[in-house]
């Protein structure tokens, strides 16, 4: 399932990266853009809409990049104790109707964070995408530490 990279990454195909972005839809993603020439990244809920990633947001800087169709970056990913992976997406965004992520998008009831989410839908897709998973070692710092009280 893939080839290795020259980190020793297993790069994921795309049917893969799909799949990992629709069973943690719901979860937490971050969406990257530019905001008065300034790269800005914030962690988002999101939603998928067919292979396509749906954010609900109210009015700024986001909703405004879907009005011009502006490229963005949208990445989730997962650490767990024996291996970590990302999934990264850049493409247009663009606003879509309420009715069709109501109806369509998975899981349906995804909350946003934040109290005031907004009312309006953008839909980011997924022209280039790109998947890495890798093996973490027993105490190395990019595993994660257990909690200590």
């Amino acid at each position: 399932m893939g080839w290795i990279d020259q980190r020793g990454s297993r790069v994921l195909p795309r049917n893969e990266c799909l799949r990992l972005l629709a069973v943690h839809a719901g979860h937490v993603g971050r969406i990257g853009l530019v905001e008065a020439g300034h790269a800005v990244i914030e962690p988002v809920i999101y939603r998928m809409l067919d292979h396509d990633v749906v954010i609900q947001v109210g009015p700024g800087s986001l909703l405004d990049a879907a009005a011009h169709h502006s490229v963005v970056s949208f990445e989730v990913d997962s650490v767990e104790p024996s291996e970590a992976w990302s999934v990264l997406i850049r493409g247009p965004a663009r606003r879509v109707a309420d009715d069709a992520v109501t109806g369509h998008a998975v899981p349906a009831g995804a909350t946003p964070l934040v109290p005031e989410p907004g009312s309006s839908f953008v839909v980011i897709r997924t022209d280039v995408m790109s998947g890495r998973r890798f093996l973490l070692r027993p105490g190395s710092s990019s595993a994660p530490r257990a909690e200590t009280r």
